[in-house]
């Protein structure tokens, strides 16, 4: 098993979760810390991973872009084969992340081998160019989803996002003022941050009882 897996959550948990990051932000950076915690703290084993890119950062390699998102398809793979989880797996991630989980997603669930997708903060388009979508296997996907949006998360606004064509497995639970992190504005919404990743984490807890026996 490799050894850049950072764990949250019971070991005995019925469901274990396996998160990615994001384009540029790294697995232990604060939104995805909290994030774990809080799916941890109802009852979800979490484990994130790194991809090669951003794994090199954290050496004298320096800073490596990320590549493509589908060219990380394979190194998601090779995380779900190294990580052997025996009982309902649930894969996703972070933005890029999730994306990258949503691209192998089929034939997993297809195999037997994952129960479910969960995307945080979906990237349905790059900011501030609705025009380039990356929606279109969305459309046709059938392994069950949850995707937990901000309202105003600016790689697909809850107005935006209700126009596309997505698949009838996909679930998407509105964060409302929720950012790409989910974070609200403080001075304006009334809403928290804590808040919003407790309604996540009810949220995905009984999700993922709905999945698994």
């Amino acid at each position: 098993m490799r050894e850049t897996f950072l764990f949250d959550g019971p070991e005995n948990a019925a469901v274990t979760i396996l998160l990615a990051h994001g384009a540029g932000a790294p697995m232990d950076s604060a939104s995805m810390n909290a994030t774990a915690k809080a799916l941890a703290a109802s009852g979800l084993r979490v484990a994130r991973f790194e991809f090669g890119y951003m794994a090199a950062r954290r050496t004298s390699e320096g800073r490596k872009p990320p590549p493509r998102a589908e060219k990380l398809n394979p190194e998601y793979l090779a995380a779900i084969a190294d990580l052997g989880v025996e009982g309902p797996l649930i894969i996703g991630g972070k933005s890029m992340g999730g994306r990258v989980a949503s691209m192998v997603a089929d034939d997993l669930h297809a195999a037997g081998k994952i129960a479910g997708l969960l995307c945080l903060g979906y990237p349905f388009h790059p900011p501030a160019k609705p025009e380039q979508l990356r929606t279109k296997h969305l459309a046709d996907l059938k392994t069950p989803t949850l995707i937990c949006q901000g309202t105003r998360d600016e790689f697909g606004t809850r107005g935006e996002v209700e126009g596309y064509r997505l698949s009838d497995a996909i679930e998407v639970l509105w964060l409302e003022d929720g950012d790409h992190d989910l974070k609200p504005r403080k001075s304006i919404s009334g809403f928290s941050t804590a808040g919003h990743l407790k309604t996540v984490a009810e949220a995905v807890s009984a999700w993922a009882a709905r999945l698994t026996p």
